[in-house]
């Protein structure tokens, strides 16, 4: 029975980053543009998860993409600079999006 209790627990643990960021994302309204699973303004989340999965230095470019914009990636739409956003969050994001699958 604690064996089943702590594997709900840490379950339950596992889940709440990933709601915390989407949290995150609507907070620097990056839903207003974006969509978890279909094209919006800019593409999905899960788009942009898929095709930089396996990149290793993808964070990090996200990250200042979030930051400071940038146009062509996804088409001829730019994606606006976000300046409300710090460097620790944008790579929070950053990472929350490169783990959806």
């Amino acid at each position: 029975m604690k064996r089943l209790l702590l594997t709900l627990a840490l379950a339950c643990t596992a889940l709440l980053p990933a709601q915390a960021d989407q949290a995150l994302a609507t907070a620097k309204s990056c839903m207003a543009c974006h969509t978890i699973d279909s094209k919006r303004v800019g593409p999905a989340f899960k788009e942009v998860a898929n095709k930089y999965r396996g990149d290793k230095g993808a964070v990090d470019r996200l990250a200042l993409k979030i930051r400071q914009g940038g146009v062509g990636a996804w088409g001829p739409v730019a994606m606006p600079a976000n300046a409300q956003v710090n460097e620790a969050d944008a790579k929070k994001l950053a990472a929350w999006v490169l783990s959806l699958k």
